[in-house]
């Protein structure tokens, strides 16, 4: 696939680099040569320098022959334009826009081909992110949570620890310990190695667990892996930016939030944002006794969200050292996420990695409604609809276990209208059943493409 992606800035820099390992062709324009240079130097991609909303710049970059087009500049109104420019003068067929505003929203007449700023697609990082952190305080116990089929499906990463009622047993024991709670463990890591998730596995403490059920069956299955952790109630932000405040605002009057800011203007600002249900703090978040005074050992979830990597981690730290349950801080920089891992800090968001999924199911072949990416972009999860009939489809009419899936990947749930099925060997999957099926490394996604693939006729 041809994809041209419109600015080199960290989110252009990720998007680039997760869709060139995937052989497509990427042509990325940006204003700064030296930051292209330094691109080309990493990455298999042509740069072209110049300003994007140019007709001239998008003709160099070959705007004539692209299938995707991504437009993630800094600026909401760069990539408005951007996005216009390329369908009315190019006819590029698909089109993102990265956006800021909480104006513009997905549906929009005004980002419409016709009458609008032709925006196929929006991708808001600061939005994605948001949604992520809140899906961790809502469930104390996981790493990630994920919904598939609009919410009726749900993946949830945890860890196993010790005294859980399923660590130390087969996978093929879970049912007998857990009656009742229909589930699915589709994928487990033990460090950085996957252990192939069969009947004969067993469950390690510390171990990974990538486990699928419906969603109203969550909380259960969580503390199946793990004791249930007290629900959250108090919350302390550090960093009252575009992430803290989105964060704060879909958070308040659920909990007791305190949100630090080192500007004091912001400050004032947040203060007259958020009301009374927010105590606004002027501070400094790796300030110790600050952090002290401002009791955050007694809070049960810590969340780092500054716009430096380094005070993100140290004050998650800190704020584990001084006796808070739970730390979650926001990194940007790859090599710092992978330095966190294993440390006391329980989460380490990438935004990057967060809206990953959201392009990468316009670049998937076959039916794919929808892609997250896990593990800092080495597994993935994806939400295929099966299409054709037995004749032209190899997955279509077969139980899951005449399919010729690669080892390690698994088929965890299927969504039939408004029915959820948990996958076992001899489920048959049928025509316009979205399937979810995850992969613990991604060089496995083009073989389950292939097999999802409809042809003229199939016989098996």
């Amino acid at each position: 696939m041809n994809i041209l992606i419109i600015g080199a800035g960290r989110v252009g820099t990720s998007v680039a680099e997760s869709l060139v390992s995937e052989r497509n062709d990427i042509t990325v324009i940006d204003t700064d040569p030296q930051r292209l240079r330094q691109l080309q130097e990493r990455l298999d991609l042509r740069g072209v320098t110049g300003n994007a909303i140019q007709p001239s710049v998008l003709r160099e970059a070959g705007a004539e022959d692209c299938d995707l087009l991504i437009a993630c500049a800094p600026m909401d109104e760069t990539n408005l334009t951007v996005c216009k420019v390329a369908h009315d003068l190019f006819n590029v067929t698909t089109t993102i826009a990265r956006l800021r505003s909480p104006e513009f929203v997905e549906g929009s007449p005004l980002l419409a081909r016709e009458g609008g700023f032709a925006v196929d697609h929006v991708i808001c990082p600061e939005q994605s992110v948001t949604t992520y952190i809140r899906k961790l305080v809502e469930y104390p116990e996981a790493l990630r949570i994920i919904e598939f089929a609009d919410g009726r499906v749900t993946l949830a990463g945890v860890r196993a620890y010790a005294g859980g009622r399923l660590v130390g047993h087969r996978l093929d024991e879970i049912p007998t310990l857990v009656p009742g709670l229909d589930m699915r463990m589709v994928g487990l890591f033990r460090g950085d190695q996957p252990v192939k998730a069969d009947g004969d596995t067993r469950i390690e403490a510390g171990d990974e667990a990538f486990v699928l059920t419906r969603t109203a069956a969550i909380s259960d299955m969580l503390c199946a892996l793990r004791e249930r952790d007290q629900p959250v109630r108090r919350v302390m932000i550090a960093g009252g930016g575009k992430v803290g405040l989105r964060l704060a605002r879909e958070l308040r009057g659920r909990y007791e939030i305190k949100l630090i800011e080192s500007d004091r203007m912001r400050c004032d600002y947040l203060a007259a944002d958020l009301g009374s249900d927010v105590l606004v703090l002027h501070g400094d978040s790796t300030d110790e006794d600050l952090m002290a005074d401002e009791n955050v050992g007694d809070m049960d979830v810590f969340i780092a969200l500054t716009s430096d990597d380094e005070d993100n981690i140290l004050a998650g730290l800190m704020a584990k050292r001084l006796g808070v349950r739970r730390a979650i801080v926001l990194i940007n920089r790859r090599a710092y996420t992978e330095l966190v891992q294993g440390t006391q800090i329980d989460v380490a968001i990438s935004p990057q990695h967060a809206v990953i999924g959201e392009l990468l199911a316009f670049v998937r072949r076959g039916d794919v409604e929808a892609v997250h990416s896990m593990r800092q972009g080495a597994a993935e999860s994806m939400e295929i609809i099966a299409r054709g009939d037995r004749r032209s489809s190899k997955v279509v009419g077969r139980r899951i276990e005449q399919l010729a899936l690669p080892d390690g990947v698994q088929i965890g749930a299927i969504v039939r209208g408004d029915e959820v099925l948990m996958a076992h060997h001899d489920t048959v999957i049928e025509t316009d059943d979205h399937v979810i099926v995850f992969l613990p490394n991604k060089r496995l996604v083009r073989p389950v493409e292939k097999l999802f693939q409809v042809g003229a006729t199939f016989f098996f």
